[in-house]
């Protein structure tokens, strides 16, 4: 299909203002010329875009499926120009942070303060990437920092600082019966219903393991957004049980009655570290790892986690 970025423009202009004539004035063209544009477009998808509302022109359903496409490349082009000439006149100052399977970052604020403190003329940009894997965007210059905790077959590639180590916990209302319980154990998933993040959705490839206790099978998986306040509410609400860090969890129990259980007789634990593109480092990027270090580490210190040594590599 060939759509352009004039296209996409035209699509853009004409949604915002309502009217051709508007949108031609807007993007410095003739009314006719944009016309018969929108009308090309319209034949080379094999439908309208728009319906008149009075004296407005309306997407509808193709054209808001359209618009939204648009107003995402646009928005991307712009930040592409955006960076390239901050890159050509020397003023780059960006830090494209990603944190990987957490939606909850009281630690982030305290990390962007210090960190401006110290380079009040740069910029941090929180970012998500694709399928929750931040290892290969920032081996494809996505993302400068990142926050990491789950394998990839890439992580050899990057350079990782140990952070913390923290435990993965069953999250039960308060009067489950698992809430009583030292532990749970792979058998006992057989009859629970499990809500997790969509990360886990076991038809991706490669697919995540899910994280149970070796050999666990539950009897109904329920897949949510990473969102974590609407899997705590599930919880809460009695639709199931999740399965959670405990640094994600905790803040939650007080306040919604649930409780943390542990999986196994051994703690099932994970490493999250600090990951970066191997050699030199921009002075702004190498601060800003440097704040997450350190914070991230008091973070998890004060949350009892155990913390690696200071500078200690992967």
């Amino acid at each position: 299909m060939d759509v352009d970025l004039r296209d996409l423009e035209l699509l853009d202009a004409v949604a915002e203002v309502g009217s051709l004539t508007a949108a031609a004035e807007r993007l410095y063209v003739s009314q006719p010329a944009l016309s018969q544009r929108l009308t090309r477009l319209e034949d080379r998808l094999g439908t309208k875009l728009f319906d008149r509302a009075g004296r407005r022109l309306v997407p509808n359903a193709a054209g808001r499926r359209m618009l939204v496409a648009a107003r995402r490349v646009l928005a991307e082009v712009r930040s592409a120009v955006r960076d390239v000439e901050d890159l050509r006149d020397g003023h780059d100052r960006r830090v494209r942070f990603t944190a990987q399977c957490s939606t909850t970052f009281p630690w982030l604020p305290p990390v962007i303060r210090g960190f401006r403190e110290r380079h009040p003329d740069a910029e941090v940009r929180i970012q998500t990437v694709p399928d929750d894997t931040p290892v290969p965007a920032l081996l494809a210059d996505q993302v400068d920092v990142a926050l990491v905790t789950k394998p990839d077959r890439e992580m050899d590639r990057v350079a990782l600082t140990r952070l913390f180590d923290d435990e993965m916990v069953a999250v039960v209302p308060a009067g489950h019966p698992w809430a009583s319980r030292a532990h749970v154990t792979a058998e006992d998933f057989a009859d629970a219903h499990l809500v997790l993040y969509d990360v886990y959705d076991q038809t991706r490839l490669p697919s995540i393991p899910l994280p149970l206790p070796a050999g666990a099978r539950p009897a109904r998986i329920t897949l949510m957004p990473v969102i974590t306040d609407l899997v705590i509410e599930m919880v809460a609400g009695g639709q199931g049980v999740t399965v959670l860090p405990n640094w994600v969890a905790a803040p939650y129990t007080a306040s919604h009655g649930l409780a943390l259980v542990r999986l196994g007789a051994e703690p099932l634990t994970r490493t999250w570290y600090c990951a970066t593109r191997p050699g030199p480092r921009p002075p702004h990027v190498a601060a800003f790892a440097d704040e997450l270090v350190e914070r991230l580490r008091e973070h998890a210190g004060a949350s009892g986690l155990e913390v690696a040594g200071r500078g200690a590599p992967a």
